[in-house]
């Protein structure tokens, strides 16, 4: 398996390696995930991938739509980027889906603040008409996981305690329906939304009356022990997500058979308990994970479950190609779908 499951085929190696050169050289590596990151020995973390930090903006000159930086906790420390898209011009009081969204990035690199997603969701929250709620986890290596996972779980408590409440955050309480509840992600963050929406659905915790509606899994980041499919080559036991479960989670019970990574795992929950009505996922042709999505979409049909399940497979495109290259017919065609599924 190659890093193009986490990074653009755009991106070389040669990147890491002149980052490298030029870069802290007097001091001791650690550990390091090629071509992603390096750990020195006083604890700096040195991240070669990923773009850079934006502020929000009142008024995104491409789509209209609004945005704003909120805290969601000080301790540890969790925050969010708030989209707002334009009203429609004859529905002024119709309040608008939410839609809670966890970036991707290996869970250790990108970020809510990040150019790449500030894009991307400027354009969901335009096309599908939602407020979008992107969430800022704290990454890996500096808080290994299951930081992410925790951080997440309680912005999505967080997000639903303004579900019939004068809470702290305006735009949730004056534009939100929290009656058309969504969340999702893409790659390490789709990961995320499944583990989030199974946990609604095992625990009897129901997030103060709020029900999730649907679940969003863009090029989601699954794996195991066993190959399925595709990854039945030589190297699979070197596979790069392998190697990234190991370095963001060095502690995970079971390794990569932790259910987190292995939805399918002796004692993982069932699928069954989605705690959801709808599952939308993505997988294309040239990303490494795809066979992954196709085995969980395949479980989640065979595990019971009583909502309705969508593969959506773009041929010929690499992993995560609609956040890099927004402006293709095959990524406009993806924004579509997701707009069409958060009603």
């Amino acid at each position: 398996m190659s890093s193009s499951a986490f990074i653009p085929n755009t991106i070389s190696l040669s990147l890491f390696l002149s980052a490298s050169f030029n870069s802290m050289a007097s001091k001791e590596i650690a550990r390091e995930l090629p071509p992603l990151l390096r750990v020195y020995n006083d604890g700096t973390v040195e991240r070669f991938l990923g773009s850079p930090h934006v502020p929000p903006s009142l008024l995104d000159p491409e789509t209209l739509v609004s945005s704003k930086d909120i805290v969601i906790s000080e301790n540890p420390s969790i925050s969010a980027r708030v989209y707002l898209p334009p009203k429609l011009n004859n529905s002024h009081q119709q309040k608008l889906p939410i839609f809670v969204y966890f970036h991707g990035g290996a869970f250790c690199l990108e970020s809510a603040f990040s150019f790449l997603h500030h894009r991307y969701l400027n354009l969901i929250a335009s096309e599908a008409k939602v407020l979008v709620v992107s969430v800022e986890y704290r990454l890996a290596p500096e808080n290994p996981l299951p930081a992410a996972y925790e951080d997440s779980w309680e912005a999505l408590k967080w997000v639903t305690s303004h579900f019939n409440s004068n809470k702290s955050e305006p735009w949730l309480v004056e534009h939100g329906d929290f009656n058309r509840f969504y969340i999702g992600g893409d790659t390490a963050g789709a990961n995320v939304a499944h583990n989030a929406v199974l946990r609604v659905g095992v625990e009897s915790e129901t997030l103060w009356g709020v029900k999730i509606a649907g679940v969003v899994l863009a090029f989601p980041l699954f794996w195991s022990s066993e190959p399925v499919l595709s990854e039945m080559v030589e190297g699979f036991e070197e596979s790069s997500a392998m190697q990234v479960w190991k370095f963001v989670y060095p502690d995970a019970p079971g390794g990569i058979d932790n259910p987190l990574i292995n939805p399918l795992a002796s004692g993982a929950p069932s699928l069954a308990s989605l705690g959801c009505h709808k599952v939308l996922i993505f997988v294309a042709g040239k990303d490494d994970l795809r066979d992954r999505g196709i085995w969980y979409y395949d479980a989640v049909k065979k595990s019971g479950w009583e909502g309705d399940v969508e593969l959506v497979r773009v041929e010929g495109e690499e992993h995560c190609f609609q956040i890099y290259h927004p402006e293709t017919e095959n990524s406009k065609g993806v924004i579509s779908r997701i707009a069409s599924f958060l009603v």
